[in-house]
């Protein structure tokens, strides 16, 4: 398939494994890079997390890699390595999700990498920047959930110390490997210049979460402890109503005087009136409005408060997503023809007047690509042994 997107002819060599670093080269390959997953015999992981049509193609392993060409290589061996190298010489990017150590002990860290082929950016996927003391430290999703504060944000909202139910900091992570290699190469192509960078799990959450939470302790000397008062408001949640939830927020003056003017509490008042008034009592304020919420049924309340132009969504539930009139109409959903059958993938998100990204193909089985590339390079077909490589971003050996 002829590739079309913003990043088209940039090649990805991706020794990454599991969600962090798939999901920076899914939309690398969503957006034309012609992305080449080397993966170990045994195959990445998260082919085997979760359900699937096919044997080793999981849902999830699906829609992280799709669009890309799976090449099988025995990174222990010498033909291996020496296969690799020769991928490595008409590279764009080289991205790893191995730890500092496994990747140097196989001989592809930047500086035998960059030897190679000097305008190469190469990107480090970690749990911990190798920088510090925890820098060889494993990672998984959960602990750097609950290492960067997030956790501890949860339990102050809810009095339980309870996960989100996303993997985030793997997905945020992974948004910040995407920006951060292309800023590299938006710098190669004004300088000439390749270079080395490096993403953690733990400095990117806690970047994450700080931009709101950093808030009163970012004051020399602090003027409160960190956390974001509005954000960790016991009472901020989902209104209950007559008949369910609804999700709304009457915040701003504007809305705020919309919504009083035509609901007219019993609560009203003028201590109530500009929003630094509301924001230092906003949990009461939540509690007050919570009462009015129930009164009226989730259908009434919204078609007021989008008459009044007052923010405010229902509860949707997973499923009814993939059947959202506002995503369809986007063209949201792309549906394209893979070994498992026809498979619903959610696209790309953002539009591009002149050149759009889209679902470059289906998933690879394992090493379907392998023939093909080796082809391509003029190299011949290596036999597959069972190796795998030591992850820092969730895989564990």
């Amino acid at each position: 398939m002829k590739k079309s997107g913003p990043l088209t002819g940039v090649r990805v060599i991706d020794l990454t494994s599991m969600v962090m670093g798939p999901y920076s080269t899914q939309i690398m390959a969503d957006m034309g890079a012609d992305v080449i997953k080397i993966e170990p015999p045994a195959g990445d992981p998260t082919r085997f997390v979760s359900v699937g049509v096919e044997p080793g193609m999981s849902g999830v392993f699906l829609n992280v890699n799709r669009g890309k060409r799976s090449v099988v290589l025995d990174l222990r061996s010498e033909e291996g390595k020496e296969s690799l190298r020769k991928l490595i010489e008409s590279a764009d990017v080289f991205i790893h999700s191995m730890r500092g150590k496994a990747i140097a002990r196989l001989g592809f860290d930047y500086v035998a990498v960059s030897a190679i082929n000097p305008r190469i950016v190469y990107t480090n996927c970690y749990g911990y920047s190798r920088r510090g003391p925890d820098g060889d430290l494993p990672a998984y999703d959960d602990t750097i959930q609950a290492e960067c504060g997030l956790v501890a944000a949860q339990q102050m909202l809810t009095g339980d110390a309870d996960y989100i139910g996303t993997i985030m900091a793997d997905k945020v992570a992974g948004l910040t490997v995407l920006y951060a290699t292309v800023m590299a190469l938006f710098h190669r192509e004004r300088t000439g210049e390749g270079q080395e960078v490096e993403v953690g799990m733990f400095e990117t959450m806690a970047s994450f979460l700080l931009v709101e939470h950093a808030d009163r302790a970012i004051f020399n000397p602090p003027l409160g402890p960190a956390g974001y008062h509005r954000a960790l408001a016991p009472n901020r949640q989902p209104y209950k109503t007559k008949d369910g939830y609804l999700s709304a927020l009457v915040y701003n003056d504007k809305h705020w005087n919309a919504f009083i003017d035509a609901v007219q509490p019993a609560w009203a008042s003028e201590e109530l009136a500009t929003l630094e008034q509301r924001a230092k009592q906003i949990n009461r304020v939540y509690g007050l409005l919570a009462e009015t919420f129930s009164e009226r049924t989730t259908d009434e309340w919204l078609a007021l408060l989008r008459e009044l132009h007052v923010p405010c969504a229902p509860i949707r539930t997973l499923d009814e997503l993939f059947e959202n009139e506002h995503l369809n109409a986007v063209g949201f959903f792309e549906q394209v023809e893979t070994a498992s059958g026809k498979v619903r993938f959610p696209g790309v998100p953002t539009w591009f007047s002149q050149s759009p990204g889209k679902v470059h193909g289906p998933t690879p089985t394992l090493g379907a690509h392998t023939d093909e590339v080796f082809r391509e390079f003029g190299l011949d077909t290596e036999k597959e042994q069972d190796a795998a490589p030591d992850s820092a971003t969730g895989t564990v050996l």
